[in-house]
């Protein structure tokens, strides 16, 4: 403080002594005797350009500073706030998609486990059946194995008559020739199984 009223003092005392920066036919800004009425002047043109910007620009400034300043604050807020419901949502959406994959994988596998057990129920039914037809042809075959020498002789019978009757030209008596196909084919069955 004393250190400022020093250099105002200084300051006054040079600015008042008519010798410092005045000159004689010079210029009149530098002419002590002006220089009350420009002071006055620098004070009144000053002093209303400093109430004029402290009371109406500055205040208006700062009041858009201050709108500017809460509306960016309120924007970052809705901004993390959207944020949070975005990653919120994303988390969602990940949780959903992972379920959907889970259910789409149970539905598979139990999907194929039904057809896998519908394959082993047709090729189950499908053996039975073949089994069924199986038995069914040998059974045939067995029956056919039976009835078959009784056929065969009763063709090689008929076809022996016809052949005797077209070569001696008389009708030959059945039961001989019945005789003595049977007796053949006896002789033949005990041959082929040995007994």
């Amino acid at each position: 403080m004393l250190k400022r009223n020093i250099f105002y003092f200084i300051l006054f005392s040079f600015l008042f002594s008519r010798k410092a920066l005045s000159s004689e036919e010079g210029m009149p800004q530098l002419n002590p005797e002006f220089w009350a009425s420009q002071i006055f002047w620098l004070i009144l043109i000053f002093g209303s350009l400093y109430i004029m910007l402290s009371k109406l620009i500055l205040p208006k400034i700062s009041n858009n500073l201050e709108a500017r300043k809460s509306q960016i604050a309120e924007n970052i807020e809705v901004a993390e706030k959207q944020r949070n419901e975005s990653d919120q949502k994303l988390k969602d959406y990940e949780k959903i998609i992972n379920e959907a994959k889970i259910e789409a994988k149970n539905l598979f596998n139990q999907a194929r486990q039904k057809i896998l057990s519908d394959i082993n129920n047709k090729k189950e039914n499908l053996e039975k059946e073949i089994d069924q037809e199986i038995k069914k042809a040998e059974k045939e075959i067995l029956d056919l194995n039976k009835k078959s020498p009784e056929k065969i002789n009763k063709i090689a019978i008929e076809t022996s008559a016809d052949l005797i009757k077209q070569i001696i030209g008389a009708d030959v008596n059945n039961s001989n020739i019945s005789a003595i196909v049977e007796d053949i084919s006896k002789r033949k069955r005990e041959k082929r199984y040995g007994n």
